[in-house]
């Protein structure tokens, strides 16, 4: 029973990880058109952030990582205005610059920081025993942010102005500037969101496991997992194909290694795309 009771936290944890870094990844997809490789990258590059200010500079674990999503989301605005906007439609552009951003982050994290794993402190600490069972505080902690922020992020994409407004201009971006919506603001928007939460999943998988310079490198494999096997355009596929692959993650390493999984993983999506290329919720392209 206490194996699955933990098979069963680690699922809704690591799939809450996933689910978040993935709707950052597809929110660009959507509303941009841009497949923004160095997700993963930024999603790190986070992590790094919050450690700096809360290890080395001493500050609140707390305020690091509001001032660590505050300074990511800002440098999404930065890639969107000098970088995404010149490559959008361009395939081989996005993945040069995709790639130097890449390359760019990762081996400035090498050289200034060093090839040594590091970990944040615990966002809290504790155990929090209920009945006969017992839970990390933090993971529990971790949870409900998730669940709370994809709740947010729902919330804003189908309530308010801007968020309408994004769904417009993924559906027709040239229909969305005759209609005088301002196109390039709400891609600075998306572009800021998908990284801001990029970067709360880093600073949260930074506190729960550890950081390195290519941590990005897996997260942007899964992001890329779960916009393809969930349905390219389809937030609830998103979130149905996070329960699997982070089921699969999460129970695999208990009775094998976790290559396998990987492994599994990866069998399975190619198995569910072979009768299913769109994914589980998306639409068939013509």
């Amino acid at each position: 029973m206490v194996l699955v009771t933990a098979a069963v936290v680690n699922t809704l944890l690591i799939s809450a990880m996933y689910i978040v870094a993935a709707l950052g990844f597809a929110f660009l997809m959507n509303v941009m058109g841009f497949i923004n490789f160095s997700h993963g990258a930024i999603y790190m590059l986070a992590g790094y952030i919050c450690y700096q200010f809360a290890v080395v500079y001493g500050l609140n674990l707390w305020l690091s990582f509001v001032l660590s999503v505050i300074i990511i989301s800002a440098f999404g605005f930065f890639l969107e205005r000098f970088c995404f906007r010149y490559a959008t439609g361009n395939l081989d552009r996005m993945i040069i610059i995709t790639i130097a951003i890449i390359l760019i982050l990762e081996n400035s994290i090498n050289v200034t920081v060093g090839a040594y794993v590091r970990s944040l402190p615990s966002f809290a600490p504790g155990i929090l025993k209920v009945l006969t069972f017992s839970f990390a505080t933090d993971k529990l902690l971790t949870l409900v942010i998730c669940g709370v922020l994809l709740a947010v992020i729902i919330g804003f994409s189908r309530r308010t102005k801007y968020g309408l407004q994004m769904q417009a201009v993924s559906q027709n971006v040239e229909g969305a500037a005759l209609q005088g919506i301002n196109v390039h603001r709400i891609s600075g928007i998306a572009c800021a969101m998908a990284c801001g939460m990029a970067a709360v999943a880093g600073c949260l998988m930074g506190a729960l496991f550890n950081l390195s310079a290519f941590m990005g490198d897996n997260m942007l494999v899964k992001a890329l997992e779960l916009v393809i096997l969930g349905g390219i355009g389809s937030a609830g596929g998103i979130l149905f194909a996070g329960l699997l692959i982070g089921a699969i993650d999460a129970v695999v390493p208990l009775f094998s290694s976790g290559a396998v999984g990987q492994v599994i993983g990866l069998a399975i999506i190619i198995a569910i795309l072979l009768f299913r290329p769109q994914g589980f919720f998306g639409r068939e392209f013509e």
